[in-house]
């Protein structure tokens, strides 16, 4: 598959077949997010692979009230955890260098993360990316250390559903010439 061909296909995705992913995929789809560009290429993120359905259902409990993905964190074969290193990304000798502070780490991690759901796709499988949740109780449910955070989740397997298509605005709506247009 094609890079733009995925990007424009990739669905997420709530429902998926108890098929596993054999460790070869997931090899395939962890590479493609370590191979993201980050901040001075400082590589902030850490993926946990969580297969153990324990597990998987004290993450779900953590996801916001009614939140569409906690099935799917629950019942796909594996969860995917991403993680980032605090005062890392955007950091130079431990100072912040912007005014975005650690905002960079959610960035970079989000690129990671993006690749990584990219590469799902193209390899038959089936993504979400989950964000509404307690990132404090999962950070204490996997143990993450002090100097780390967790970022997002999605689950991973094969989808066991046609997601719709949502629509697009246009690039009339979202792109301007030169400068932000006044209202």
């Amino acid at each position: 598959m094609e890079v733009l061909e995925a990007i424009k296909t990739r669905r997420s995705i709530r429902k998926y077949k108890s098929t596993p992913v054999d460790d070869k995929t997931l090899g395939q789809v962890l590479e493609a997010a370590q191979w993201a560009p980050s901040w001075a290429n400082t590589q902030c993120w850490r993926f946990i692979v969580v297969r153990d359905s324990s597990i998987k259902t004290q993450l779900a409990e953590t996801l916001s009230q009614n939140n569409p993905a906690t099935d799917a964190i629950i019942n796909a074969p594996l969860a995917i955890v991403a993680c980032a290193q605090k005062q890392r990304s955007g950091h130079y000798r431990g100072e912040p260098s912007t005014d975005k502070g650690d905002g960079w780490l959610m960035f970079d991690t989000g690129l990671a993360m993006q690749n990584l759901v990219l590469a799902a796709h193209a390899l038959g499988l089936g993504t979400v990316h989950v964000g509404a949740f307690n990132a404090k109780k999962a950070e204490g449910i996997l143990g993450v250390p002090e100097e780390y955070c967790v970022v997002e989740m999605t689950p991973l397997g094969y989808p066991d559903q046609e997601a719709r298509i949502p629509p697009r605005k246009e690039l009339s709506e979202i792109v301007f010439d030169d400068k932000f247009p006044t209202v």
